[in-house]
Formats: C-alpha cells, structure tokens, sequence
C-alpha cells in the first residue's frame, strides 16, 4: 500500500494538486489511495475515488463549477431525512469544503459505482427515484437556503442562445470562404477538416428546427416571467448518469452543483421523455416514476421552455469544440459531432423540444 507522502508525490509527478496533502489538512482524514473515476461531462470539475487508511472510501471534487449551494443543499436535504441524498463531510474547520487553488474541494462518502444510465434499474429504483426528487421538491426553503440558491428567472436560455448565433457565424464564416476557396482563395484551415464538414452539414439540415428553438424559447421566456412561477428545491440535471443504484429497489442522487429554485418541471424533463437521446424514458418507467413522486399537474409552457433551453445547451457546447480545431483533439472533437447527430436525431432533445412547441401551436410542420 502506498504511502501518503509517496502517493502525494506522484501526483505532483503527474501534475495534479496534491489532494492527498490538503484533505488531510483540511479533513483530517488521512488517503492511502486516490484513483482517477469518469466524470462525465463536467470540465470544471475533477472527481477522484480515495480510500483512507481505515477502508472508507470518498469521493473527492474539485471544481469551480456550480456555486456553494450544490454542497449546502444536499447538506440540508440529508439533515431533513430525504432518502438517497448524501450529505458532504465536514471539514475539521466545521465548513462543507475548503477552497484550494481557486476550487472548491469536498468530500462526499464513496456511495456506489453502479450507474443507473448503464441500464439496470428496476421498477423500484423507478418509484425510489420519484420519491427522493418529491421529498427534495417538498423540502422548505428558508432564509439560509435562499440566500445561496439561484433563482428561475428565465433567463437559463439566454447564454445558449447567444452561443448559437456564434456557431452560425463561424459555419456561415466558413460556407463563404468555400465558396471563395472555389474561385481559387487558400482553404482555411477548417474546410479541409471532415469533422468541421459533418458539422455543417449537419447545421443545415437542421436549420428550421434550430431557428425555431433560438427563437421560440424567448417568446416562452418572455411568456413565463408575466406569470407566477412557483418555485421548489430543484436538483436542475438529475439524469441517470446522476443516479446511482442502491441495492435492489434504491437509489442516490449526486452531483447537485446546478441546484436552483425553479418550478418542478426543470427536474421532471428528465423523465418526461428523458434528454438523453440514447437513454429515453418510456411511458412504463414514466407511470413507476410518478408512483414515486405522486400526481401533479405539469405546466407544458413551463415544460416546453425546459426542453429547449436544454436542448440548445446540448447543442451548441459539442458544435463548438467541433469547429475548435486547436482546442480539442479529433478524438473529442469526433465524440462531440457524435452528441450533435444525437441532439438533432428524432429520439434527440431538439426533435422532443419541437413536439412540445408543436403542442403548444408554436410551429408547424415537421415529421416527428
């Protein structure tokens, strides 16, 4: 078994912070072992796996992503008894972390390696799923809370948006250096890349639908905020890549770091169809869902907004690092065309984003 002082050094071997160093400072806790765990789509965030010297496993972050509130509520939510939520350990100070390097570090216990989104959940995990984001929808919001929670104002769209419209320029940037490139100009660099290729054509099959998500989320935006918006305690991204299975019939949710006070069909879009191209919610997994977390009426305005703000997230971030030939290697840049192909498929978001405008009399047309 390596030692603490050996296990430190190698990191900074390796380049990374000695995290074995600072949670032992900040902690007490003293780790034999830290090893590297997929942490999925989140850049800001380094997430390891330590093992102490007494066997207890933690799991280690280190980000700059979200704010306070993605430890303070689940701290809060553990405190009141909802199931499956695990609180963070507190530093030897008293805090729920410490910043180190300009990110917040936090230890949570090691609770599972089992994944829901790998596809083994039961009809129980379903109901235990319900319940855990009712009991957090129902959880009181006091001073304290309020004062670290962002707050749904409708504007969640706005930063997507814009980065649309970025991505627009560059494709319509690089169709009229084509069609200069056909009277004989040099090529840029990106027009001789297959990947930056797929992406544009891609983009323009999907045209219409993108303008009409760009668009439609602003008269939903603007729509929402004239109206009274009741806001819970929202986990804001409880996918299934954020649900870890429990036994045979429970469940835990991680990662809070985009918690927000919001209506609750922020949270419900993640099982009202899924946003998950690859991962779709089924109207059985739906019904043993709402077991769980009980009748309630969903709002499709509110609904609709949710899934087009999102979709255009998951849109826009991967066509960026396609076009950015010099920040991203081919590989990550060929696995984010593949999320764009994914968005933009008829079981994508954006294809579920337009059902719900569709409802709603927003547009018209398109084959589902």
């Amino acid at each position: 078994m390596t030692s603490n002082s050996r296990m430190s050094a190698d990191h900074r071997q390796r380049g990374e912070a000695p995290l074995a160093e600072w949670i032992r400072a900040d902690f007490g806790i003293d780790l034999v072992s830290i090893e590297s765990v997929d942490q999925g789509a989140d850049r800001a965030a380094q997430v390891r796996r330590g093992i102490a010297s007494d066997g207890a496993r933690y799991a280690i972050k280190w980000t700059t992503g979200g704010s306070r509130a993605g430890l303070t509520v689940p701290n809060r939510l553990a405190d009141h008894g909802v199931p499956g939520v695990a609180g963070p350990i507190r530093t030897t100070a008293g805090g729920l972390y410490r910043e180190r390097a300009g990110r917040r570090l936090s230890l949570t216990p090691w609770l599972s390696g089992d994944i829901a989104m790998n596809g083994a959940m039961t009809s129980e995990h379903w109901r235990s799923y319900g319940g855990v984001l009712a009991e957090a929808h129902a959880v009181p919001v006091d001073a304290e809370l309020a004062a670290v929670l962002p707050r749904e104002e409708y504007r969640l769209h706005e930063q997507y948006v814009a980065a649309v419209r970025t991505v627009q320029r560059g494709i319509d940037e690089l169709d009229a250096a084509a069609s200069r490139a056909d009277r004989g100009d040099p090529h840029p660099a990106g027009l001789d890349d297959r990947l930056v290729q797929s992406l544009r054509a891609e983009w323009r099959a999907s045209k219409e639908l993108i303008t009409s998500l760009t668009t439609q989320v602003e008269v939903l935006a603007s729509d929402l905020r004239d109206r009274p918006t009741p806001r819970v305690i929202c986990h804001g991204d409880p996918h299934l890549g954020n649900l870890l299975l429990r036994g045979a019939d429970q469940v835990w949710l991680i990662d809070w770091d985009d918690t927000v006070l919001a209506p609750p069909e922020l949270d419900l879009q993640f099982v009202l169809g899924g946003v998950l191209y690859f991962a779709l919610v089924g109207e059985q997994e739906q019904s043993w869902f709402f077991d769980g977390y009980g009748p309630i009426e969903i709002d499709p305005a509110r609904l609709a907004y949710y899934r087009c703000a999102r979709a255009l997230e998951d849109l826009v971030i991967p066509a960026a690092e396609v076009l950015d030939l010099d920040g991203f290697d081919r590989q990550a840049r060929s696995d984010a065309l593949a999320i764009v192909r994914g968005v933009l498929s008829p079981t994508g978001l954006a294809t579920l984003a337009w059902g719900s405008l569709r409802e709603l009399g927003m547009v018209a047309g398109r084959d589902s």
